[in-house]
């Protein structure tokens, strides 16, 4: 899975808004962003709709088939808790198949937990994947004890990821979760790594980040990419923004950095209940 991609949380929700939101993800893929983060609960399958337009914009630029560039791209999608049945999870796959235009999903995550059980949730994905239309599955925010029901269930230690509200000011996966995760290969996808923008006004961070030579929102995402095995998806409708974003991807953080980020952001010191937005 890439470690930089797009997010798309409340796309597709106004017609008016459609234009520069395709705008946006199809400049994301234009600069070599792969890894496109949806959900069937994202403008009420708006936001999946809203990628298709974009993959064929995209690859009406490029003079290659929509086909051709899709392969290039990882897109994940989720599925509702309350579709996640035996019947139901088959059922949204194929609607956001439809919306996304495309035959496979690369990731497809159970958005949170619900009333069904994680066996049957598990057993439908595992079938996708043998039928071709989901190429991983995985879990969106998840704590510890849940993960660890998850992995004992038939086919549960096959989860690739957990998506999970994770940023400086959010760190609490980092006491349990993420280090749990981290011995078994799982994968965490960070949303909202900049707080949905709250992390940019931050005296503190910014100054660490006019001590390095980047912005705010670049040092936030470097911070997290730190690992490996931390992707990040932050959202942008704006193209400026999705520019600057990337630039974090050329960020190096020196020990004296993450330091001074530790001491603005505290690590946690003791577990606490995973936070959701």
């Amino acid at each position: 899975m890439p470690r930089f991609g797009v997010g798309t949380w409340r796309v597709g929700e106004r017609a008016s808004s459609a234009a520069q939101e395709v705008e946006a993800i199809q400049a994301a893929i234009e600069r070599g962003v792969t890894l496109i983060d949806t959900a069937e609960m994202y403008g009420d399958g708006g936001a999946e709709k809203i990628i298709a337009q974009a993959i064929a914009n995209a690859a009406r630029v490029a003079n290659i088939s929509a086909a051709t560039l899709r392969e290039r791209l990882f897109i994940v999608s989720k599925v509702y808790p309350h579709n996640a049945s035996e019947r139901g999870v088959p059922a949204a796959c194929v609607r956001s198949l439809k919306r996304l235009g495309t035959d496979y999903i690369d990731g497809y995550l159970l958005h949170w937990r619900g009333e069904h059980p994680l066996e049957e949730t598990v057993e439908a994905f595992e079938a996708l994947k043998t039928q071709g239309k989901i190429r991983a599955w995985g879990v969106s925010n998840f704590d510890t004890e849940d993960m660890k029901e998850l992995v004992t269930v038939t086919g549960g230690a096959n989860v690739a990821t957990n998506q999970v509200l994770y940023n400086l000011s959010r760190r609490g996966v980092e006491f349990d979760l993420l280090p749990w995760q981290r011995e078994r290969g799982i994968t965490t996808m960070a949303y909202s790594p900049i707080e949905q923008a709250k992390l940019l006004s931050s005296t503190k961070l910014q100054a660490i980040a006019r001590d390095v030579g980047a912005t705010p929102a670049q040092l936030a995402l470097a911070w997290l990419m730190r690992e490996p095995d931390v992707i990040v998806i932050p959202k942008t409708s704006r193209v400026d923004r999705l520019q600057e974003n990337l630039g974090a991807l050329k960020l190096k953080l020196n020990r004296e950095t993450l330091d001074a980020i530790d001491r603005a952001f505290p690590p946690p010191r003791r577990r606490t209940a995973l936070e959701m937005l």
